[in-house]
């Protein structure tokens, strides 16, 4: 028997050393909305993205240690074709195609594949931090 009861996805968090540029990056990809947040010591911008998530978006810290993104770390890791393995975040989305399309337009380097079934299509890439992304199409029936 599991130990939580009722478990759900409360937020996910990203530090930055630029949280606007991050903000402003989900908010036009994915239209996440700013929310009210919290007055902390240091700096934040709450998103939401309605019917999902909250994501924090937290003022990296300068005395941690921690690489800043994946590809910032001592073995780098800018290829999104190696996000499948990694760490990363998915949404799931109803225009697949058009939006693949924007990310292109954008100039966002992207890596795309499907599942084994071929039922759900899937693209991978980065966001200004490199943090690892997923969309999946909705399945095909």
């Amino acid at each position: 028997m599991a130990v939580a009861k009722a478990a759900c996805l409360n937020h996910i968090s990203r530090e930055s050393s630029d949280i606007r540029r991050l903000a402003d990056f989900y908010k036009e990809i994915f239209a996440f909305e700013e929310i009210e947040s919290p007055n902390f010591e240091f700096k934040v911008i709450w998103l939401n993205l309605p019917g999902a998530f909250p994501m924090h978006l937290i003022e990296r810290s300068p005395l941690t240690k921690l690489p800043e993104g994946p590809y910032s770390a001592t073995s780098a890791v800018a290829d999104p074709s190696h996000l499948p393995r990694g760490h990363h975040i998915c949404f799931t989305v109803s225009n697949f195609d058009s939006f693949v399309q924007s990310l292109k337009d954008k100039g966002i380097e992207t890596f795309q594949r499907s599942l084994p079934n071929g039922k759900v299509r899937q693209v991978f890439f980065f966001d200004p931090d490199g943090n690892g992304l997923e969309v999946a199409s909705r399945e095909d029936p």
